[in-house]
């Protein structure tokens, strides 16, 4: 009776466990089935969405030259300088002219007091002994006929073409594109296509400039966006207003000098606030440095 019995209560177990899992696998394929359809239904609809944005979407490049010349030091760079020089000057060892100037003074002390071995000079023969200071002065005369370079060109940096204008500075690139109505100076910009990522869309933008320059791209994500909806008598639910990413990038190489009439400007940090709008320079100052 108790074989009986407890046949009965591990029969009865069993069925339990198989009920309560096919109950589980059954919910689960339920909610897997759904979530399947949701996300397929989703997509499109998020496909759609995407495709009928009310936003226009470009890419602009920042196009930065770097300087070409270290900039002038402050007074408290240049006492800084002056001490590391001197400090350097101290702990160092003396340098092949140092010791033969040292060797010239002892060989003129020697034969002034009478204690110089003419064999030395038997030894070289008929080669002539060209002293230390002979070198030095020769040095001298080649230091004052070189001419420097001058830092500040006045005529190249009133330019605003030009990029060779403001050596010591970082200047930036900007384009005269027309926008509505009006023109503005604004960073080089195009809109996005369908097919191409943000970055082609601002290579595009660089390469569509009829001076042609080449540039390296830093990184593939953009530095900055800037937002602007367009005025209420212009504006419909398909197009509310533009997006603007921005990506920086460095001049790699300068190419022809621009022509006198162009479009373009370089202009530095300090000179972009007579030409951008404030909101579109705020953008800019929070990636554009001034190194």
């Amino acid at each position: 009776m108790a074989a009986l019995c407890g046949r009965t209560a591990s029969w009865s177990l069993s069925r339990f466990r198989s009920g309560f899992s096919r109950a589980a696998l059954g919910s689960g394929c339920r909610q897997a089935f759904s979530t399947s359809v949701d996300r397929a239904t989703l997509q499109p609809q998020n496909a759609t969405e995407r495709a009928s944005s009310p936003w226009t979407l470009k890419a602009a490049v920042c196009l930065q030259r770097l300087p070409v010349i270290s900039a002038d030091c402050s007074p408290i760079e240049q006492r800084f300088r002056h001490m590391m020089q001197q400090m350097e000057l101290e702990k160092s060892m003396l340098s092949d002219h140092e010791l033969r100037l040292l060797e010239d003074a002892e060989r003129m002390k020697r034969k002034q007091v009478g204690d110089y071995d003419s064999d030395e000079e038997d030894e070289r023969g008929d080669q002539e002994i060209i002293l230390a200071q002979d070198l030095e002065d020769s040095w001298e005369q080649k230091l004052k006929s070189f001419q420097p370079a001058p830092r500040v060109r006045a005529d190249v940096d009133k330019d605003m073409t030009s990029m060779e204008r403001c050596l010591a500075h970082s200047l930036v690139l900007l384009a005269e594109q027309q926008v509505g109505a009006e023109k503005l100076w604004l960073l080089p910009q195009a809109q996005w296509q369908e097919g191409e990522t943000l970055r082609q869309t601002a290579e595009r933008a660089l390469t569509s400039l009829p001076a042609g320059f080449k540039a390296t791209f830093l990184g593939n994500a953009p530095c900055g966006v800037y937002k602007y909806k367009l005025p209420k008598a212009v504006r419909t639910e398909s197009c509310v207003g533009t997006k603007v990413f921005f990506f920086k990038a460095v001049l790699s190489d300068r190419g022809p000098p621009a022509a006198p009439n162009s479009s373009f400007l370089w202009l530095k940090k300090s000179e972009l606030q007579r030409y951008l709008k404030p909101a579109y320079m705020m953008k800019i100052d929070r990636f554009f440095l001034d190194l």
